[in-house]
């Protein structure tokens, strides 16, 4: 049963929401040539290089969601998986170095935003590929049902995924095995540039899990205390050998596609209106209304930007992969056009 979460408890959640959030403001600006002093920005050259996709506003989902997770627990995420990352455990530095391109990265600097991964958590990696981290969850759920080991599946995706081929199989097949996994559809409204309303028939992500028999909640994505209620019933019922569940997490992006997109093709009212339920001012009010002094909420974000600010600073002193490390893990398939 989910217990009722204390002042410190949602507290946590808090933090962990502040330390996404902070990660996020920080390399967005470091993406488009600036270097993150929080409150302040000087000209500097990109510091983070390819596509960078932004989560700000969908932080409560992983917060609320990963609490539940153990480290023996595997989670799959998309391209815009850096808050997805950081609630499973992964170490901020290490990620801020990766989008750096630099060599003490997750992935020696080679990945960058969209592939980060650490298996000693059981992130098993972002995914640049629109609903492709789907079928590699429901695959690791299947090896944890042969292994017979104690732990479960999660998959983030975003609403835009729901439309795509994999979705449809992954479901089929984790409830025709009765796999323990737990689908995660973090619903923003918009699939890149376009609202996804526009393109998507039907009820939604819950109405086709249930019809392969997938058991769904719909939680407001924005309020990390009913994410974390809705989580915790769904994966006590996967931990339980129920079978699979989803979580349709109604949430909004407040940023473009990607960090240097201005988003022009969005209604300004409908952000400023969404921007009313930032997930952070309803976590912080409810902090409030509980009696925890405004001091200790602010002390939560004030460390989360300093904790990003080291990260920045470590990124950019660390050092370049070395040349001769350039063909290092890349598959040779041994007829030589690699060489």
């Amino acid at each position: 049963m989910v217990q009722a979460l204390s002042d410190q408890a949602l507290l946590n959640l808090y933090r962990t929401m502040c330390r996404i959030r902070a990660f996020e403001d920080a390399a967005g600006i470091a993406s488009q040539g600036g270097v993150a002093v929080f409150g302040q920005q000087s000209a500097d050259q990109v510091q983070v290089r390819g596509p960078l996709h932004l989560s700000t506003g969908q932080e409560a989902v992983p917060a609320g969601v990963c609490a539940h997770l153990r480290a023996t627990d595997y989670l799959t995420s998309t391209h815009r998986g850096h808050g997805h990352t950081i609630a499973k455990g992964a170490d901020l530095e290490r990620m801020m170095h990766e989008l750096f391109g630099k060599a003490s990265g997750y992935c020696g600097g080679r990945g960058g935003s969209m592939h980060i991964a650490d298996f000693s958590v059981g992130m098993l990696g972002a995914n640049g590929v629109v609903a492709a981290g789907i079928p590699i969850a429901v695959g690791a759920a299947h090896s944890l049902r042969i292994q017979r080991r104690a732990a479960i599946a999660v998959s983030f995706f975003g609403d835009g995924a729901i439309n795509r081929g994999p979705f449809a199989e992954s479901l089929n097949w984790a409830a025709a095995f009765r796999l323990p996994i737990l689908f995660v559809c973090e619903d923003n409204q918009w699939s890149a540039t376009t609202n996804t309303k526009a393109m998507s028939a039907g009820e939604g992500a819950a109405a086709r899990a249930a019809s392969h028999g997938v058991a769904a909640l719909t939680v407001d994505g924005n309020d990390v205390a009913a994410v974390h209620a809705a989580a915790g019933t769904l994966v006590d019922a996967v931990r339980s050998g129920d079978g699979p569940r989803l979580l349709h997490a109604k949430t909004y992006r407040f940023t473009g596609h990607v960090s240097v997109d201005p988003a022009a093709y969005r209604d300004p009212a409908e952000l400023a209106a969404a921007k009313l339920s930032d997930p952070l001012l309803v976590t912080n009010a409810q902090l409030e209304s509980r009696g925890v002094a405004g001091a200790a909420i602010a002390a939560v974000m004030a460390e989360a930007r300093a904790e990003v600010a080291a990260a920045l600073a470590s990124a950019s002193a660390a050092p370049w992969p070395l040349a001769s490390s350039a063909c290092e893990e890349v598959q040779d398939t041994g007829v030589g056009q690699w060489r």
